[in-house]
C-alpha cells in the first residue's frame, strides 16, 4: 500500500523501496504471486526515474511470473516497459496493443493506468495535442471518481493547469506534487537528449 501511495505523489524512489519490502516479505512467506505483483510494481516505479535500471527489474518481474497465471500483474510489467520506453518511437504501438489486450481480457480496471503511462510518454514528447486527447479519455474513464486523480497527475506531468480538480488531498501541497511529476518528465527529456 505504501508503494501505491508514494508513486501517486510523484515519489517513485520511495515507492520502489516499499515494493521491495513487500516482495521480500512475500518471498519469505512463500507467496510467489504476491512477490511477482510487488516486483512488477517496483519495476514500474523504477522505470519512472531510472529507465536504464528498469530493464533488470522488468526482467526479474518476468522471471517471478514464470508458471503463474496473473494477467493483471503481467499488464503491470508491460506498463513498466511503457514507462521505461517513454519518448521512443515504439511506445505508441505498445500502447495500442495493450489497449486491445485489456479490452479482450475485460481488465478495464487497468485501462486508466495504461492511459496515465501514455500521458507520461506524451508529456516527455511535449505532444500536447495527443496529451489533451489522453486526458479526455482519462476523464471519461474516471468519471465515477475512481482514480480521478490520474487526470490531475497527467496535467502535472505536462505542467498544464488543472482544469477540473479531482478533490484529492495530496500528502504535501498540490504544488509540491505537481513539481515532482514535472521533474520526472524533465529528467526523462534530459536523459533522452543525452542519449542522442
Amino acid at each position: 500500500m505504501l508503494g501505491d501511495l508514494y508513486w501517486l505523489q510523484g515519489q517513485p524512489e520511495r515507492a520502489a523501496a516499499a515494493y521491495l519490502a513487500g516482495r521480500t516479505e512475500a518471498e519469505q512467506h512463500g507467496k510467489a504471486g504476491e512477490a511477482a505483483h510487488n516486483q512488477a510494481l517496483r519495476a514500474f516505479a523504477i522505470a519512472l526515474y531510472a529507465p536504464d535500471q528498469a530493464t533488470a527489474e522488468i526482467d526479474l518481474a518476468h522471471q517471478l511470473l514464470t508458471g503463474l497465471n496473473l494477467h493483471a500483474t503481467t499488464i503491470n510489467v508491460r506498463r513498466a516497459e511503457l514507462i521505461r520506453d517513454a519518448g521512443s518511437d515504439s511506445v505508441d504501438d505498445q500502447i495500442a496493443t495493450l489497449r486491445t489486450e485489456l479490452d479482450i481480457a475485460g481488465l478495464t480496471s487497468l485501462t486508466s493506468a495504461i492511459e496515465l503511462a501514455c500521458a507520461f510518454h506524451q508529456a516527455v514528447l511535449d505532444d500536447h495535442t495527443a496529451l489533451h486527447a489522453t486526458i479526455a479519455r482519462l476523464r471519461e474513464q474516471t468519471s465515477d471518481n475512481d482514480h480521478a486523480y490520474f487526470v490531475d497527475i497527467a496535467q502535472f506531468m505536462a505542467d498544464l493547469p488543472v482544469d477540473e480538480t479531482s478533490g484529492v488531498r495530496w500528502l504535501d501541497s498540490e504544488q509540491d506534487t505537481r513539481s515532482r511529476w514535472r521533474d520526472l518528465v524533465v529528467a526523462r527529456q534530459a536523459h533522452l537528449h543525452a542519449r542522442r
